[in-house]
């Protein structure tokens, strides 16, 4: 089983502070994430100022706000994050960067150097902005929640017009959050069997719930590669994107179950018995022994032994080696049989 790659994600929750997403950053490190994801936008090639407020739009409290003047106020801009990539560097932690323009796409792919590029399904339509994606080459995570299985297929299929093959579909998607019958696990299978490529979950289950923990663990078992949690460092702050989000305690516990649930799902294929299982295996079975005391000379016959647990001996299925056989010493009741005591 290949190794689950956990994926960090920050999204707005650095509240418009390079201190605040350097912080999450190196929370993710320390909580056992193998990326860091990150949101970058030129919010004047990405919405109009008048985009309108509402639910679902921004974090909980905010719905009245004027989204772009909003986010224009939280919003990073390209010398922070050059910033945060040589303190991300620093970290060892990798990257994965969702341009959301262009112009953040151009920015990052010449002074970020992503190990990850993120498409939301929002964009599965813009066909010269998956070109462009698809040109640099890097793997890319399709963010496919809300996207038909048409748009997906159409969307993979640009990628491999340029040669990019290196696709991982991420199930699941943000509704500030996501109510747990709109998680569909199952439908993992389903887009790994029909696209064929490496399928992750994005859970955005709320954070708040023991169960936000646990839920990427079932994912596994379905084939996914990839699990994507949001990281923010207080809930009780409510930074933008806290819903769905983990504090650093919480997320180090989910990577915790998720590994040892690795250990734990193993290997598919039969390989023989481990040394483990071989001395269970040896401890358990019982063995021939006399079920009574049987004298020097005498033939054994299948009223003289009987199966019990014992250090030594004969397993059951050999004990046509015993039976018939001439004993050629005394052998008292519970003894072991075995063939150096038989003619």
């Amino acid at each position: 089983m290949k190794k689950v790659h956990i994926i960090a994600e920050m999204a707005w929750g650095h509240d418009g502070s390079l201190t605040q997403a350097i912080e999450i950053m190196k929370a993710a490190k320390n909580s056992g994430a193998d990326s860091i994801s990150i949101h970058i936008t030129n919010l004047e090639e990405t919405m109009v100022k008048h985009y309108g407020s509402g639910k679902g739009k921004v974090s909980s409290g905010r719905e009245e706000y004027n989204i772009f003047k909003y986010l224009e106020k939280i919003n990073l801009n390209y010398k922070d994050w050059v910033i945060f990539n040589d303190e991300r560097k620093k970290t060892d932690i990798e990257l994965v960067v969702m341009p959301n323009d262009l112009s953040s796409l151009n920015f990052a792919e010449e002074k970020l150097n992503p190990d990850y590029y993120v498409v939301s399904a929002a964009c599965f339509v813009e066909e010269d902005f998956l070109k462009e994606i698809a040109k640099k080459n890097r793997p890319t995570i399709f963010r496919i929640g809300g996207a038909y299985l048409g748009e997906i297929e159409k969307a993979i299929l640009i990628f491999k017009e340029y040669s990019n093959d290196n696709i991982i579909l991420l199930h699941g998607f943000q509704n500030y959050p996501t109510d747990l019958r709109e998680t569909n696990l199952s439908q993992l299978k389903t887009l790994k069997d029909v696209f064929g490529c490496e399928i992750g979950l994005a859970d955005h289950l709320d954070g708040g719930s023991d169960f936000a923990k646990i839920l990427p663990i079932l994912a596994l078992p379905y084939g996914a590669t990839y699990i994507e949690k949001h990281i923010t460092l207080d809930r009780d702050s409510k930074s933008e994107d806290f819903e769905s989000a983990l504090n650093p305690k919480d997320f180090k516990e989910m990577v915790e179950f998720l590994r040892a649930s690795e250990i734990a799902i193993g290997d598919k294929h039969f390989k023989g018995l481990s040394e483990a299982a071989t001395n269970y295996r040896n401890i358990s079975r019982k063995k021939i022994v006399a079920k009574t005391d049987i004298k020097k000379g005498e033939v054994i016959t299948k009223d003289k032994i009987t199966l019990k647990r014992a250090d030594i001996g004969l397993e059951a299925d050999k004990i046509y080696l015993v039976l018939n056989r001439i004993v050629k010493q005394d052998i008292l009741e519970d003894e072991e049989i075995i063939l150096e005591k038989l003619i």
